[in-house]
């Protein structure tokens, strides 16, 4: 395992190097992204090269701004890189090659602005002091109550986000210096040390399930089953990768029945403005049902139906991403993917269907929407206080050719979060160019933050369409017999037991699936569960 890292962060070093824009660690003080009221032909000077400002409004913040190459305060080796004023200023200060927070000696324990959450719920940051604008806190507030207040935007709060070196909502801060970033226990990139981190969900439930036919109900004759065990067991090791500024790395493995990894990504920049390379193991196309952490997830698990018929895992993935505007109100996503056979959803697993040795592969893209604040397809739907208003989605097509079967698809996702409010809308549909089927499914999720820090209810409702399929083969992929009517409505409540990575939740699940051997009694299946989930 660890000879292929070597040569994978080899490649994407290569890459990286490739785009000539992109500046390794070190090589240059990285520059500020540009904010939407920034000129085209900025006039005047950066005067003051320590003020944290863009004085002459071009884009470029202090040392990052060629004005102040030969200002005394912007003088490589001109201090020590061991305070929160030189750990945030985009500048080697110490000249050893690495940037603020990049630097071992912002570990130091005076420093607390590249700690991020880690102090739970005390001030971190200049706020210690004073500084930063940080607002004060409130009886009863934790620092999570900043995110969104005084000058801070809502708009990063997921480690692909935190790590990307762009500021993302466009409030003036980059990354950790965001106060989503760094307050946010969703984020982890930003915790004490920046580099490589290792991270654990743990999952237990104990759960009843009736299952059967509607006669079987009808009659009574359904007999309850009954379990308890590790659900869910996500072990995670992610970070930047060394010697490629701005860039990001998540390996996943899933442990709870046998170890198996499921999902790896290597993102590395392209130029300075946003865009990225995102190399991946194919299991992300238009949803990110597949791919989302198993702590992500409102309802505990992905909505079934909304996947089955349209995402099937490739063996390899690369995604081309970035904004379109620089505030992010409109961004895309391109991606091409490859494979063969089936995939068993672990990276590299692969198995064969009655011979079926066409080649797999998908392409597509995607279109994001911000029209109030700023979302990300990574962001967690759980709401821990209550949040800014924001308004987006995405829109995308793909075309896919599966081991039987080809397909263009088309998906839309709607997300809004207000106050203790959080909704999303989900539809997917494709046309079968071999069976001459139109299949489509949705979604609407809510959720309701009933008590801040405390309580959290949510709920979702959805169903699929299966088309009738014509001109089957002999031998049909087993994945294509499953292709049929379904319903299902799940309502949970979440006890936020610590801060909101400890959870004990409690679900009830109804649904309904057509049944082939007797239309008449389509299967039914009601469970309640009670689970126990805990990250770190």
């Amino acid at each position: 395992m660890k000879q292929l890292l070597v040569v994978v962060c080899g490649l994407l070093c290569a890459l990286a190097a490739w785009a000539d824009e992109t500046v390794p660690a070190g090589d240059a003080p990285p520059l500020a992204v540009p904010t939407a009221g920034a000129a085209a032909a900025p006039a005047g000077k950066e005067v003051n090269c320590a003020d944290r400002k863009d004085d002459d409004g071009d884009g470029m913040v202090d040392c990052a701004d060629a004005d102040c190459a030969k200002d005394e305060a912007c003088k490589i080796g001109s201090g020590p890189e061991n305070t929160n004023a030189r750990c945030s200023d985009w500048f080697d200060n110490d000249g050893d090659g690495l940037i603020d927070c990049d630097d071992p000696d912002c570990e130091a324990g005076g420093v607390t602005i590249c700690k991020g959450s880690w102090r739970g719920s005390e001030p971190t940051g200049p706020a210690a002091s004073g500084g930063d604008d940080l607002p004060e806190l409130g009886p009863g507030q934790s620092v999570e109550d900043l995110i969104g207040k005084g000058s801070d935007k809502d708009g990063e709060r997921s480690d692909e986000v935190c790590s990307d070196g762009v500021d993302n909502d466009n409030d003036g801060r980059v990354d950790c210096a965001d106060f989503g970033c760094r307050f946010d226990p969703d984020v982890t990139v930003c915790r004490g040390n920046p580099g490589m981190r290792f991270s654990v969900v743990a999952g237990i439930e104990t759960n009843m399930v009736d299952k059967g036919s509607k006669k079987e109900f009808d009659q009574k004759s359904v007999q309850t089953q009954y379990g308890t065990q590790f659900t869910r067991l996500q072990l995670r090791t992610f970070g930047p990768m060394p010697l490629i500024q701005n860039s990001f790395y998540l390996l996943s493995i899933r442990a709870e029945r046998d170890m198996r990894a499921t999902f790896a990504m290597f993102q590395v920049p392209i130029g300075r403005h946003g865009h990225f390379i995102n190399i991946n193991s194919g299991g992300g196309g238009l949803s990110t049902a597949l791919i989302t952490s198993t702590s992500k997830l409102l309802l505990l698990d992905p909505a079934y139906y909304m996947t089955s018929s349209f995402e099937q895992p490739n063996g390899a993935a690369m995604e081309v991403l970035g904004p379109i505007t620089p505030d992010y109100k409109l961004h895309y996503r391109a991606f091409a993917a490859g494979g063969s056979g089936r995939s068993t959803g672990v990276i590299g697993g692969t198995y064969y269907v009655d011979d079926q040795r066409n080649y797999t592969y998908t392409v597509g893209g995607q279109l994001g929407i911000n029209a109030i604040g700023v979302l990300n397809r990574f962001d967690s739907p759980f709401l821990y206080t209550p949040v800014a208003t924001t308004l987006g989605g995405t829109i995308g097509a793909k075309f896919d050719q599966r081991a039987q079967e080809r397909y263009p698809a088309f998906n839309a996702n709607i997300v809004l979060r207000t106050g203790r409010l959080y909704g999303q809308a989900e539809v997917y549909g494709k046309k079968s160019l071999d069976f001459e089927a139109l299949t489509y499914a949705w979604n609407v999720q809510l959720g309701f933050l009933a008590v801040p820090k405390k309580l959290m209810l949510a709920a979702d409702y959805g169903n699929l369409v299966a088309g009738k399929m014509k001109n089957l083969p002999a031998n049909l992929d087993p994945m294509l017999t499953k292709q049929v009517d379904q319903w299902q409505f799940r309502t949970a409540a979440h006890w936020y037991v610590y801060r909101n990575i400890g959870l004990v939740s409690a679900l009830v699940r109804i649904s309904e699936t057509a049944n082939a051997k007797d239309p008449t009694s389509p299967i039914q299946e009601r469970e309640a569960l009670l689970s126990a989930q805990y990250r770190f």
